[in-house]
């Protein structure tokens, strides 16, 4: 039986910290979580490792380093609520459970999302609850908050979930042109996100969050 706790603390040392993510609540998290119970069975011997890993046609679940340094990044907080895009099965927001008050996860795929909720509900985080729907519909009713978490690529950042942010809160998207990526983090103010960059990174381009492509005769 492999030990997984073992390998825990080897993608910490390996992949995390040497990214410059040092904060003690964020290591926790890396450290506590299981991310071998989160993946595709195919998939557990590569839980570890340094790479984005497939969960289907165009979804991925970030790698450690992208996911430690996007948390590092927006600055998550104990008191704050969270809305984790793009949950997939539920690991990117058991990491920020662990760190923040609550979160909110959103995942439209039914599957991955009915998933999310056995495996959070089997290990009592009870601080997260699990929407299905549209990413690009976030969760108003539980809004606004504090800080959105957005798990994949971007090419722009819909309206509808800037309006969710909640004045001076922080969100952390990976934008990407082409197969470069960056990872920004922009805070709300009045009512646009001014953006600053953070770190490089690249991810699919999570549905809903394509450029509107113009075509011209």
């Amino acid at each position: 039986m492999p030990d997984y706790a073992a390998r825990r603390v080897t993608m910490v040392d390996t992949q995390v910290r040497p990214s410059d993510v040092t904060k003690f609540p964020i290591i926790e998290a890396f450290l506590n979580v299981p991310r071998e119970e989160f993946v595709p069975s195919a998939l557990r011997e590569a839980a570890y490792l340094g790479e984005n890993l497939t969960y289907s046609a165009g979804r991925v679940m970030l790698d450690p380093r992208t996911l430690s340094k996007m948390l590092d990044a927006v600055d998550l907080r104990r008191n704050d609520l969270v809305l984790d895009l793009g949950c997939l099965t539920g690991y990117s927001s058991a990491i920020a459970g662990q760190i923040a008050e609550a979160v909110v996860a959103v995942e439209e795929i039914e599957e991955a999302a009915q998933e999310a909720e056995a495996l959070l509900a089997a290990q009592s985080r009870d601080n997260i609850a699990v929407i299905t729907g549209p990413l690009t519909a976030g969760a108003l009713q539980h809004g606004p908050y504090d800080a959105i978490l957005v798990q994949g690529g971007a090419e722009t950042f819909p309206g509808a979930l800037a309006e969710q942010l909640r004045e001076g809160g922080r969100v952390a998207c990976l934008f990407m042109e082409g197969q470069l990526g960056i990872c920004r983090i922009g805070q709300r103010r009045g009512d646009r996100i001014s953006w600053r960059d953070a770190f490089n990174a690249a991810a699919p381009v999570l549905p809903g969050f394509e450029r509107k492509r113009e075509f011209a005769l």
